[in-house]
């Protein structure tokens, strides 16, 4: 089982760069950043994390995808991964190009860690339709997938959709880098995992071990092996029995988290949970 780490980066933040080299020195498989564009003040939708209030890093996130390219030019092997992107707030022709690149200057080395987004307002200035944003995901992906994979892809769907077309640099991972989604156990979650995804990010760990059957399922009716899958919980705080749970389960990665916060707060909880690779 690997073990990786995630940063809400932000401008106030240790600055990812710094921690990802860091982090590989340390051994880490792996450096997760997360995205939001904006945050609206309306506040409409509830904070995820179920507190009262938003917390102020939400508000102050820098771009993951200029991040991880900074730290791909000062590291070698440590994975660079989104924890997680927010698929539906894109272009899907501008973002295939914008991750394959990224793939191809690191080498290889990006995960894909995607989301459906929770934040109504935030997706609505994007000209998103809230109750249509997983429709709008899978569509994106999918044509995504079709430009890293073929030399001439096109793409119809009922959201969007482009003609036969040229598109480099092709990811150096073959047919693309790997896809995590994450969220919430269920049927309709895994059925995107089964389709177009090479894994899942539960957000901790509780309720892994009962729902995988039902993952495994979903995976095999696709006709995929599900011995291939990625098990990947994000956001943990590890102590020994958290960590001998995962795995036991066969969770393939665990990314922990690290408080957002200056380079002298993090720096002491990167060198806990070094123990831990």
């Amino acid at each position: 089982m690997k073990v990786g780490v995630t940063i809400h980066s932000t401008d106030l933040s240790m600055n990812p760069i710094e921690l990802a080299r860091e982090a590989e020195a340390r051994g880490f498989h792996s450096v997760y950043l997360p995205e939001h564009t904006h945050i609206p003040t309306s506040r409409r939708t509830p904070a995820p994390t179920g507190d009262a209030e938003l917390g102020e890093e939400y508000k102050r996130s820098l771009d993951p995808y200029i991040a991880l390219a900074g730290a791909a030019a000062v590291t070698r092997s440590i994975r660079l991964g989104t924890g997680v992107a927010l698929v539906a707030q894109h272009d899907a022709i501008t973002f295939a190009k914008e991750l394959a690149t990224l793939d191809h200057l690191s080498n290889g080395r990006l995960v894909l860690g995607i989301g459906f987004g929770w934040n109504r307002e935030e997706m609505e200035n994007h000209g998103i339709d809230f109750r249509r944003r997983r429709e709008l995901v899978r569509e994106k992906m999918l044509a995504m997938q079709a430009l890293w994979k073929d030399e001439v892809a096109s793409f119809e769907g009922e959201l969007l959709g482009f003609e036969p077309s040229w598109q480099w640099p092709k990811p150096i991972q073959r047919p693309r880098p790997i896809v995590l989604i994450g969220g919430a156990a269920g049927p309709k979650m895994f059925a995107h995992v089964a389709e177009y995804a090479d894994g899942w990010l539960p957000i901790g760990g509780s309720g892994i071990r009962a729902s995988l059957p039902e993952l495994h399922r979903a995976v095999e009716e696709r006709g995929r092996d599900p011995r291939s899958l990625h098990i990947v919980p994000m956001g943990v705080f590890p102590d020994d029995g958290k960590m001998a749970y995962y795995r036991e389960v066969g969770c393939t990665e665990v990314v922990l988290r690290l408080p957002s916060a200056p380079r002298d707060l993090v720096m002491p909880v990167l060198d806990e949970y070094a123990r831990h690779v």
